[in-house]
């Protein structure tokens, strides 16, 4: 493996959880196409110190360690189960911690699941503009799953492996060689770049 990583999270907050399975499957899939160390999280590894943060100060060493592994990820994967339409609010909460240049040209792989297809859009609608604030490279491939495409929490249907295989694909441009264009380059954010709270 290189030094260059993938890093999944997915916004659950409980387990066991088709998200992050689905996040999971992704970044496994990443990491063996392209020699890509890897981690996977999600909101259940950090623990109450989540919730009770108004800033990065206020997260335990966990919450740190894992919110600096996020940061300094060559290539993200995030996913998130959708709720009202939308992503979860302590998925938000984290990404509201951030500040606004922590991912900057950093190539983001965007997944949700969703109860029915009626939630599809919530990849363009949602996540897109969200990381499109963060001027992040939200990859054009986005995956969103149903309930019909698991069987136990794991990616069983073959339109949801088709559709996985096309945006890992798109990570290509990326990570395909040894040495990263710097017009693709993420730049690297401090560790713990904290957003100034706003009331």
């Amino acid at each position: 493996m290189s030094n260059r990583t993938v890093v999944g999270l997915s916004g659950n907050f409980h387990r066991p959880s088709k998200t992050r399975s689905l996040v999971a499957n992704i970044v496994s899939r990443i990491s063996h196409q392209y020699g890509l160390d890897s981690d996977v999280f999600d909101l259940e590894d950090f623990g109450e110190s989540l919730g009770a943060a108004r800033s990065f100060r206020d997260l335990n060493d966990r919450s740190r360690q894992i919110a600096e592994k996020f940061l300094a990820a060559d290539v993200i994967v995030v996913g998130t189960p959708t709720y009202k339409g939308s992503y979860t609010g302590l998925f938000k909460h984290f990404i509201d911690l951030l500040d606004p240049l922590a991912l900057q040209s950093k190539p983001i792989l965007l997944t949700a699941t969703g109860g029915s297809d009626r939630h599809a859009l919530i990849i363009e609608h949602q996540l897109r503009p969200l990381f499109g604030f963060f001027m992040a490279h939200t990859l054009p491939t986005g995956v969103f799953a149903v309930d019909r495409d698991f069987r136990e929490y794991e990616v069983s249907s073959d339109h949801l492996h088709a559709r996985i295989s096309q945006a890992v694909g798109d990570v290509g441009q990326f990570v395909q060689v040894d040495q990263i264009p710097a017009a693709m380059s993420p730049r690297p954010a401090p560790a713990l770049k904290i957003a100034t709270p706003v009331s």
